[in-house]
């Protein structure tokens, strides 16, 4: 499993700064592995902020990009975790808007008009797909709660990301998100509130006694190919939980209330991304970035 960078109490920092160390020294193989290490969750961040995997995967590689163009400036004043996942935040705060963000509603209210019209049915029959019923559901759900994250406004959503999914203190938080740590937790704390008030009468992964199921939705969903089971988005990947991967934080500062949220939005896809290290071997190739890093292997 790739080691959790958020975590205050296993910080990746050291193996970081020996890894850049390295690559600034000429090693390629030890800038692949700082690649490697990171990847998964600038993917898993993007993702989240974007909604499809195309374009998750267009973010991560320009984020990468961006990390790998700009190591050599990297002068140890703040942890690299920092310093990287700062590249993360202006990149996704700051990106053109993108499919998921103009095909979805930005609005709770009009989120909710449109699961509305969708009508409720029964489960499609498993014999006329390949795909288990239980994976197609989970699919429903997923892209539904990313439709979710999608109402809130950028900022919002990537600071629910990193504290309500992720996990990360306030203290980890504020430093990536550049602000006080106060200011950390009321917006992360809005943000849950904004989810949880929508949630809480309407979802039935809050209450199964409420009025919207995805198990409802799935062949309705299916049908109409907005869940395609041929072309799955979210669990095509599927190697473990946020929950899972995430586990650990040095503390937790999340209001009881809101909790039940937070870990419907933890029980989601951690996705394997693409090998950017394979697709990124041609630009290591270029000349002007061995002449940052002197390649010598």
């Amino acid at each position: 499993m790739v080691e959790n960078p958020f975590i205050e109490k296993i910080s990746t920092d050291e193996k970081d700064e020996q890894l850049i160390d390295l690559a600034l020294g000429g090693s390629k193989q030890a800038l692949e592995k700082l690649i490697y290490r990171h990847q998964a969750w600038i993917y898993n961040i993007a993702l989240r902020m974007v909604f499809y995997p195309q374009e998750a995967e267009d973010v991560t590689q320009e984020v990468l990009i961006k990390i790998i163009t700009k190591l050599s400036s990297f002068r140890k004043e703040s942890a690299f975790r920092t310093w990287a996942y700062r590249i993360v935040v202006n990149q996704v705060l700051n990106m053109k808007k993108s499919m998921g963000e103009k095909k979805h509603s930005d609005n709770f209210d009009e989120y909710w008009k449109i699961i509305e019209n969708v009508p409720d049915g029964e489960l499609p029959l498993q014999e006329n797909y390949k795909v288990e019923m239980s994976t197609l559901v989970n699919e429903v759900k997923v892209s539904c709660m990313s439709g979710m994250l999608l109402c809130l406004d950028r900022e919002q959503r990537l600071v629910f990301i990193l504290g309500g999914i992720f996990q990360v203190t306030d203290k980890v938080g504020a430093e990536i998100m550049d602000t006080t740590r106060d200011n950390f937790r009321q917006k992360l704390s809005r943000a849950r509130k904004q989810l949880f008030n929508f949630m809480h009468n309407r979802c039935g992964l809050m209450n199964k006694n409420n009025p919207c199921s995805c198990e409802k939705k799935t062949k309705v969903l299916v049908e109409s190919g907005y869940v395609n089971p041929d072309k799955l988005l979210f669990n095509i990947n599927y190697i473990h939980s946020v929950e899972s991967t995430a586990e650990g934080r040095a503390e937790r500062f999340d209001e009881l209330l809101d909790e039940s949220t937070n870990k419907i939005f933890r029980d989601t896809p951690f996705q394997e991304p693409p090998d950017f290290v394979i697709s990124l071997r041609e630009m290591l190739d270029h000349k002007e970035v061995r002449e940052i890093f002197n390649f010598t292997n």
